[in-house]
């Protein structure tokens, strides 16, 4: 049969772009949410910056080495099937696992559900945002919000003039009280203190002496019965800690297991359909529409988020029993999934045994090292990919710590995809007004803004306004990456120099960034990490100029040209050659004239 028949693009195009919408959409109902489940369980962010750097390194080590084996003993179809089912699974696995603390899901629902009024509002944010997210994991707001109570409640009567009548008042009660027993001069001397203004409570209490006495020995004697009842509270509060710790740390190791196999489950899912989609396309000759794949997963994502956030925000906090509605997100994902299946089934996939793709990436690592100015890109790659790890897996936190319920979440993530969607629609016009390497620079500076922006957060729908600049951040930045890749790569290589960067921007910065992310919001909070995060990004692109303008040029060669080139050369050759062979045979023709005439002569 002819290929044409055996092979319809149209119809890959379709299955590949419907199987990317559906697992983009699955991913985005869950994991842009899974920091706000750890919040609620009873995390630290220290300890969820660890779960999800843990996450990212296990698919920078896992990934190529299953594309590689599903390669090479040809189970690419397996591989993706198994991937779905057994990722559905251990994602609903960890709804089974207890939170550290029952109070943390009635708080976590009281920040999500609050409709009061906005002074009210705002004083609970402040102290949310003041207190940080260990409140939440370990059970204290109660404490703390008595603490605070108490606390206006001594700097109130401070700010008045009057604090050091509060004493004379009360010994004054006390003299009205005892005006049957024989005290006059020492009632008189009390009303004589509270009239002058310029004698002190001191002075009131030594001249009070005998009452004063006789009040210092019952609070002593009241004090000395009361320390055995405060040391056995110690002793209890000090256990309930020590027990607290120890379901917090269970907590940590449980979710850092099932969430170490939901990644080795589901991480080879991506580069295993991406490797096979890729080579059908190549071996029907239509490889350059692979990348309009690429825009059916942000819109997938984009529906995934504002479908699960408005889902969840109508729901009450439990939905069935002690269920809580963050299982919604388990369920979506799971369901999700359950629909890719079918298409995972025809999905079209191809093995070229031709190309070996550890070749590839070595090689692509290769061409990397040897550029400066590539090695300039790789490193503005892995500190986005930090700065986007602070976002994906803190952002949530700052918007739930004022006020937004999931459904702002949810417009809010979704605004970002979608307006990084657009940018291809901008990238002509930029390009002929920046070069590629400015453009990196703007890129990371946009990216640095929204940072800055998130650390200023102030209501429920705050954090809109900094999502449309997703549009200059993420998606002029990986437009950059892209050209970057194609003055890098020689023919064929494209692809994989492109999967360095992505690998080293996705996975590996963002890795790092969870480790240094979550202990940073454990020790200084929420707000100095997206300062901190966009200081260093300004930082860097004003750096990044300079090292570009440094960095010696490496003109990119044109294939085609210098084909074209070739082939004129060897036109001109030829062309030279016959001229040549003319003129001998002119010259010979006038030569056998000329020696004709002389012998007729």
């Amino acid at each position: 049969m002819k290929r044409n028949k055996q092979i319809n693009v149209k119809r890959a195009l379709a299955l590949a772009g419907t199987f990317t919408f559906l697992c983009s959409c699955a991913k985005a109902c869950l994991l842009p949410f899974l920091t706000l489940y750890f919040r609620q369980q009873g995390l630290t962010p220290a300890m969820t910056g660890v779960v999800m750097g843990t996450k990212h390194l296990i698919t920078v080590m896992w990934c190529p080495v299953t594309s590689l084996l599903s390669k090479h003993y040809n189970k690419r179809r397996t591989v993706i099937i198994g991937c779905l089912v057994c990722s559905a699974a251990v994602a609903l696995a960890l709804l089974l696992i207890p939170s550290a603390d029952v109070n943390t899901q009635s708080a976590a629902c009281n920040v999500s559900d609050r409709n009061s009024g906005p002074t009210q509002g705002a004083g609970d944010h402040r102290l949310m945002s003041s207190v940080g997210p260990t409140t939440l994991s370990t059970g204290t707001r109660p404490k703390i919000n008595t603490t605070a109570n108490s606390h206006t409640g001594v700097t109130f009567p401070a700010k008045t003039p009057g604090g050091n009548k509060s004493a004379p008042v009360v010994m004054n009660k006390t003299s009205q009280h005892d005006n049957k027993t024989p005290h006059p001069q020492l009632s008189e001397a009390v009303n004589n203190t509270l009239k002058e203004p310029n004698i002190s409570s001191s002075v009131v209490f030594h001249t009070t002496s005998p009452l004063a006495t006789l009040e210092r020995n019952k609070r002593s004697k009241f004090k000395s019965e009361e320390q055995p009842e405060q040391d056995k509270e110690n002793h209890f509060d000090f256990m309930s800690r020590l027990k607290m710790m120890y379901a917090q740390h269970k907590l940590f190791f449980l979710l850092l297991i099932t969430v170490s196999m939901w990644e080795f489950v589901s991480a080879p899912l991506e580069w295993t359909a991406d490797d096979g989609l890729y080579e059908y396309l190549d071996f029907a000759d239509a490889s350059d529409r692979y990348s309009s794949t690429r825009v059916w997963g942000l819109l997938g994502a984009a529906c995934g988020v504002v479908g699960v956030g408005s889902l969840v925000s109508q729901l009450s906090c439990l939905i069935a029993g002690q269920i809580s509605r963050s299982a919604v997100h388990f369920f979506c994902y799971a369901g999700v999934t359950a629909l890719a299946l079918p298409v995972a089934t025809l999905l079209p996939l191809y093995l070229n045994k031709k190309r070996d793709k550890a070749n590839g990436l070595l090689k692509a690592v290769q061409l990397v090292r040897a550029s400066p100015r590539a090695l300039l890109c790789t490193v503005t790659t892995l500190l986005a990919g930090m700065a986007g790890s602070a976002v994906d897996n803190f952002l949530l936190w700052q918007m739930q710590d004022h006020g937004s319920s999931e459904l702002h979440m949810g417009l809010s993530l979704a605004l970002a995809l979608l307006s990084q969607a657009s940018f291809p629609l901008l990238a002509g016009r930029l390009s002929k007004l920046l070069s590629p390497g400015r453009v990196l620079a703007v890129g990371a500076a946009c990216l640095g803004l929204q940072c800055f922006y998130y650390s200023f957060l102030w209501g429920p729908w705050a954090a809109l306004p900094a999502q449309v600049l997703s549009c200059f951040s993420s998606g002029a930045l990986w437009w950059a990456v892209s050209v970057q890749c194609e003055d890098v790569a020689t023919p064929g290589a494209e692809r994989s120099v492109r999967r360095v960067y992505s690998t080293l921007s996705l996975e590996l910065g963002s890795g790092l960034g969870s480790f240094a992310g979550g202990f940073v919001v454990q020790r200084f909070g929420l707000e100095w990490l997206f300062r901190g995060v966009a200081v260093g990004l300004m930082v860097w692109c004003v750096c990044l100029p300079l090292l570009q303008w440094k960095a010696p040029r490496q003109r990119r060669i044109n294939y085609s040209r210098l084909l074209a080139t070739e082939a004129s050369e060897a036109s001109d050759s030829e062309s030279e050659q016959e001229r040549d062979w003319l003129d001998k045979a002119m010259e010979d023709d006038k030569s056998n004239n000329n020696y004709g005439r002389r012998i007729n002569h």
